[in-house]
């Protein structure tokens, strides 16, 4: 590579989403010449007590629904041929939905939340081939559904909640906000949890551990990797609630499903593991695969699918 890439590199270790400053530089010679890229391996379509998978779940952070459409998003949701397709960030309201998706054939169920009081940001949307039992937006409390952040569906034997998590944003000035929200999400969380067991998948807007992003050093004090933001999604896991990717793959690096615009970062792999699907202890035994599709082109993350045995 030559080393101008490499320079480049080096310097946009230090973004997120939010655009933060980058890192300082790492010394020269310490990252490898060329990227080390993710390759999502075959499906597993059976659980380890030896069920066939008999759920598919896709979630995306589109980054703009309507952009993301005409990007042919759709075309590769119609190859991965989900049941349930959960959108994050759709920045878009239900009026200015564009006809290509509301419109599907393929999922005849669809529900939409937006911003109460800024059109054009958040939202999230879950599209299902089959009717839910029940589906309800928001956790309830105004001060965070206002936002338009999660939806909930109920099925037969599981909640699907689907979540677009606030950003603590640049200069951390959402913090404390983003800490509220993550004490109030997990009580929601733990609520359901005890009528039926769940799956919680979207952008949770937090890289967990150093493995989750290429440049932990230099973003220790940065949207999405500050020590409170890890430390609400510990709480969640001792809570009772899996990383369902790290479950399956507890030491895989360079599996990201974030990466900025600027500097190439996609192409460098230079990226953040931001969107997840947990899953209540219960569900665990059906478990079958976890995956990131990180070739599907269309936004600044790729889709993830969830194949589980109920």
């Amino acid at each position: 590579m030559p080393k101008r890439a490499k320079k480049n590199e080096e310097s946009v270790e230090g973004e997120t989403d939010n655009g933060t400053a980058p890192a300082k530089k790492e010394k020269k010679g310490k990252e490898p010449e060329a990227p080390i890229l993710y390759e999502d391996p075959p499906d597993k379509t059976t659980s380890k007590d030896g069920r066939s998978a008999s759920m598919k779940i896709t979630s995306w952070n589109v980054d703009g629904l309507r952009a993301w459409v005409k990007k042919k998003g759709l075309d590769w949701v119609r190859m991965e041929d989900p049941d349930v397709l959960c959108l994050q960030e759709t920045k878009c309201a239900e009026k200015s939905l564009p006809a290509d998706i509301t419109d599907m054939p393929e999922y005849p169920h669809k529900y939409w939340a937006g911003s109460e009081d800024k059109e054009g940001y958040s939202g999230v949307a879950m599209l299902c081939k089959t009717e839910p039992l029940n589906v309800t937006y928001g956790i309830g409390k105004e001060e965070h559904d206002k936002e338009g952040r999660v939806i909930t569906a109920e099925f037969p034997s599981f909640f699907l909640v689907t979540a677009y998590v606030p950003n603590a944003s640049r200069g951390l000035v959402r913090l404390d906000y983003r800490k509220t929200w993550d004490v109030d999400f997990q009580a929601y969380l733990c609520d359901l949890d005890k009528r039926k067991p769940l799956v919680l998948c979207g952008d949770l807007n937090v890289a967990h551990q150093e493995i989750d992003l290429k440049n932990p050093k230099g973003n220790r004090k940065n949207a999405g990797f500050t020590p409170e933001e890890r430390e609400g999604f510990t709480q969640l896991l001792e809570a009772g609630f899996t990383d369902s990717f790290r479950e399956l793959y507890p030491e895989q690096a360079y599996a990201y499903t974030f990466w900025t615009y600027m500097m190439n970062s996609r192409a460098k792999n230079v990226g953040w593991r931001l969107d997840y699907f947990l899953l209540s202890s219960a569900l665990l035994p059906g478990l079958c695969d976890s995956k990131i599709r990180n070739t599907a082109m269309g936004s600044d993350h790729c889709p993830i699918t969830l194949l589980l045995a109920e």
